[in-house]
């Protein structure tokens, strides 16, 4: 396979391309980037590059089978859509990100070792951070600082556990560990997978950071994150039971706290934790038709999630407005938007005839066959609720409730048809599951259209659809805060912030105080500004306190910088300086694997 570029390595190189090309050009690479991938995913031959040795251990950066390529594909093609959608931007910036995670994600999906797996997973963390940082929304820098915190957490346990198993396993390679969950290491390689899942009480980074991406942005991360993990628990933990009721939970849980939420996006992003909770589930189920479920639902979701962002999205764009209570009678401005919204709406809710029904029925009935009664009760309440807040009450108090005044009109041209594919796709996977099923990791004879499936799917929504007409009376949306389990963090952290700018901050301006008064003379520029001194390198205060006759190196150093950036000497970009030294390390890595072979 050494033949064929690597996915993830074509598309870092458009990322760095992408600035500093024309405007045109630029957006149009970025659209043509994901395609390539795209038709790299769907035409590699299954197979795994031979691979190389690192310290001892076998490394592969590319391993394709029946699982990696549904996963690479739909991965692909959402960011084709993302791509669309964004073009009207005039910052290249969000584009350029959004390149490089895609490529975490399909370096992700590729991964034949659990090395290469670390890598694009962190690259992907960082590049969905840069997208948070990016947003412009109030809190956006916070919620990306405490996204980063979350994720390299995250990392930690993830590096840990592989730490550990190539050292009492021998190996690095990426395969199920579900007969190793005895070991610490196992359970630590399990943490990190399923922060990234969003399961709760892990989750609460999920609903804080993508209500505060930008419009474009947010909905590429509606796709990649969760849905990485997702792939990673049916590549690594298939059948661990842990996972079953892990994932029937999540799927109420997002529901629950769905009814709660009056933010349209931070809605959303709850239904986000709710759809992946059965993909969890059918990782735990662990049957065949339990894990074509897991990977069908996670390539549907994908989608029609990303169009309800995008449904979402447009309001935002084009009204300003995001929080349920200050919305309605958009549909007479904004007709075509209300209407593919309403197509993602159907297809979550599992309307036969769209997406989501010839997906998430196999979840549920693979829970019915394997006689969970539990987890399938927990499922089918999750069904019901889905469909009363995502197709009904957003969209009703969005569109159709009292004339708040606002005055929406339709968004940008590629807007629409970036959401005119997406609900393309919705309607022909749920006419034509066969082209989904076909793809699958198991041989699929699962028939999503019987009589008693139908029956049960449109008497369960129309009864849903009643209690939501006779009860709309209360549940007007109220402007509210919902606390989740992000408040021990958050409190947490501004404690520690208190301590650090209170007490400690006293002590240390006492001790900075007695350190300048014991300058030479010849730092008093650095007396009177003693924030530019105290940011000077530790190679530099080593390289003045080492011998006196450096001490005119020193202070023509400091007067230089005082002079560039009066009152700071340097200024850190840590998270940048990260991003470039992981890029530059991906690049080499991958080009060191494509001349190996």
């Amino acid at each position: 396979m050494t033949e064929l570029l690597h996915p993830a390595l074509l598309l870092v190189a458009a990322a760095a391309a992408v600035p500093l090309l024309p405007s045109r050009a630029g957006r149009a690479l970025s659209v043509a980037a994901p395609l390539a991938a795209l038709a790299v995913c769907l035409s590699a031959p299954h197979g795994s590059w031979a691979g190389m040795d690192f310290f001892g251990l076998r490394l592969s950066p590319w391993r394709a089978d029946a699982l990696s390529s549904i996963f690479g594909a739909v991965f692909s093609l959402m960011g084709v859509l993302g791509a669309v959608y964004s073009l009207h931007e005039k910052r290249s910036f969000q584009r350029s990100v959004g390149l490089v995670y895609l490529g975490g994600a399909l370096g992700i999906t590729l991964a034949g070792d659990l090395l290469t797996l670390f890598v694009f997973w962190e690259l992907s963390a960082l590049a969905a951070a840069a997208l948070v940082f990016a947003g412009g929304r109030p809190g956006s820098g916070a919620a990306g600082m405490r996204y980063l915190m979350v994720h390299m957490f995250g990392g930690v346990l993830l590096l840990s556990g592989i730490l550990l198993r190539a050292a009492g396993t021998g190996s690095l390679e990426f395969t199920s560990m579900t007969a190793e969950l005895s070991s610490p290491a196992s359970w630590l390689i399990l943490g990190g997978f399923l922060l990234n899942a969003a399961v709760p009480p892990l989750g609460a980074w999920l609903p804080d950071a993508y209500p505060r991406a930008s419009v474009t942005g947010a909905v590429l991360m509606t796709a990649y994150t969760t849905k990485s993990a997702v792939y990673a628990l049916i590549r690594g933990f298939p059948g661990a039971e842990i996972l079953v009721w892990l994932g029937a939970l999540m799927a109420v849980y997002g529901v629950v706290y769905a009814v709660l939420e009056n933010d349209a996006r931070r809605l959303l992003a709850y239904h986000i934790i709710s759809q992946v909770g059965y993909m969890v589930c059918g990782v735990g189920i662990g049957t065949q038709l339990a894990l074509n479920g897991a990977a069908a639902h996670a390539s549907a979701h994908i989608i029609y999630k990303a169009l309800l962002f995008m449904g979402a999205g447009a309001v935002l764009h084009t009204t300003g407005k995001t929080r349920l209570s200050d919305m309605g009678g958009l549909w007479r401005g904004m007709p075509v938007t209300m209407g593919l919204y309403m197509i993602g709406a159907m297809s979550i809710s599992a309307f036969p005839l769209f997406s989501g029904f010839v997906s998430k029925s196999m979840v549920v009935s693979a829970a019915g066959e394997s006689l969970l009664s539990g987890p399938y009760l927990l499922l089918t309440l999750a069904s019901a609720g889905t469909f009363l807040h995502t197709g009904l009450k957003l969209p009703y108090y969005m569109f159709f409730w009292r004339d708040s005044g606002t005055r929406g009109h339709e968004p940008p041209r590629n807007m629409l048809a970036a959401m005119g594919l997406a609900a393309l796709a919705c309607v022909l996977i749920g006419l034509f599951p066969g082209a989904l099923y076909a793809r699958l990791p198991f041989p699929c004879s699962y028939e999503p259209y019987t009589a008693a499936h139908v029956v049960s799917a449109v008497g369960m929504l129309s009864f849903t659809a009643l209690g939501f007409f006779m009860f709309l009376r209360h549940l007007d949306p109220v402007p509210s805060m919902s606390l989740d389990t992000d408040w021990p963090y958050r409190s947490g952290a501004s404690a520690f912030m208190r301590f650090l700018h209170g007490p400690l901050g006293r002590f240390a301006d006492l001790l900075r105080g007695a350190v300048l008064e014991k300058l030479p003379a010849g730092l008093s520029m650095a007396s009177e500004n003693p924030r530019a001194f105290l940011r000077i390198t530790a190679l530099e205060a080593r390289l003045y306190f080492s011998t006196p006759e450096n001490e005119a190196v020193l202070q023509e150093r400091l007067d230089a910088a005082l002079e560039a950036y009066p009152g700071e000497v340097y200024r850190y970009r840590p998270v940048g300086s990260t991003v470039m030294w992981i890029i530059l390390f991906l690049l080499g890595y991958l080009a060191l694997y494509y001349l190996a072979g």
